[in-house]
């Protein structure tokens, strides 16, 4: 998201984003959900979502209305301040305001850690409903259950290098690799 200066390349749609500036990455249709949330904490809930918006008039993929759908607790909360809601809320709210904005690619770190069960469940729906409307996922994750769930294609990252690359199926079959790097 051009945060970190990267080795090599880095293109998306033939675009080469290695080197931009974090809204021209956006503008470019990657979205970005943080693992620490980053919800604006002194404005509404209703607020965070209509600064997610591509443009004012939206027409994309998602509506506020779609978001409050998915997630009643946002539209319950509608006017309460980010800053307010719990954990979970806020991871929702997080990944809605991703959304308003119309991305391609969402790009979504440890999106469950932390949450309770149901609400761990919640975001893993979410996920499949995301992937459903034709967005494309990059999810780290360490619930192996949630990325296997909604995965087509998995890497498995060890030391800083990928040591493994295949289906879910693979992976599942695989248990050397599962026992090396992913099971404690």
């Amino acid at each position: 998201m051009g945060e970190v200066r990267p080795v090599g390349s880095i293109r998306f749609r033939e675009i080469e984003l290695a080197g931009r500036k974090p809204h021209e990455i956006a503008r470019a249709g990657i979205g970005y959900v943080p693992e620490n949330r980053d919800v604006f904490p002194t404005l509404t809930v209703r607020q965070n979502l209509v600064l997610g918006q591509k443009s004012a008039n939206g027409g994309g993929r998602w509506s506020m209305e779609d978001m409050f759908a998915i997630f009643p607790n946002l539209k319950e909360r509608a006017d309460v301040p980010g800053g307010a809601l719990s954990g979970g809320e806020q991871q929702m709210l997080t990944i809605c305001r991703t959304l308003m904005g119309d991305p391609d690619l969402i790009m979504i770190d440890e999106p469950t850690e932390g949450l309770s069960p149901q609400m761990v469940e919640r975001v893993a729906d979410l996920l499949e409903r995301i992937a459903a409307r034709g967005v494309a996922i990059l999810l780290v994750e360490q619930k192996l259950t949630i990325a296997l769930r909604i995965a087509r294609r998995v890497y498995v990252m060890g030391h800083g290098r990928i040591v493994f690359e295949g289906t879910p199926d693979a992976l599942r079959a695989d248990e050397a690799v599962r026992r090396e790097w992913l099971e404690v």
